[in-house]
């Protein structure tokens, strides 16, 4: 990763109890994390969990809880793929319109750049007439033999 940053991905529900599956079908640990392709510690720790409580869902976290769901992200992420030009702003407020609920560009920002988009502006080079093309030349001609000193 970037910046030797490690990007956490939780697990969804779904994904929890196909791995609780295979487990109980009587796969062994290292096959399973293979086959999802996630850390060995994470299906050890989903599997303990699931035997000593009897269920693999998620506990509660604490903070403020998100503004957008997983499958507002998507559609965030979406809207900007699919035009490229639209702002975070504008992003914001077609995706405030669809789900009904007020989501500000800052956060619109951080859930582009959760889905590998970021805002950047082209290089533009100072555009050359014909007339600059024979001045620059001209300049170059007569200061030729210019020496340090």
């Amino acid at each position: 990763m970037a910046n030797n940053q490690s990007v956490r991905r939780h697990l969804d529900a779904f994904t929890r109890g196909r791995i609780i599956g295979k487990l109980e079908e009587g796969r062994s640990v290292t096959s399973v994390a293979a086959e999802f392709g996630i850390a060995h510690s994470i299906v050890s720790r989903l599997w303990r969990q699931f035997q000593t409580t009897g269920t693999a869902i998620q506990g509660f976290s604490s903070g403020r809880p998100r503004g957008t769901t997983p499958g507002d992200d998507r559609y965030i992420v979406l809207q900007a793929r699919r035009n490229r030009r639209k702002t975070a702003g504008e992003i914001a407020r077609h995706t405030t319109q669809a789900t009904g609920r007020p989501i500000s560009r800052f956060t619109v920002a951080r859930r582009l750049h959760g889905g590998g988009l970021f805002a950047r502006r082209p290089v533009r080079c100072v555009p050359l007439t014909p007339a600059h093309r024979r001045r620059r030349s001209l300049w170059c001609r007569e200061h030729r033999n210019w020496r340090d000193n």
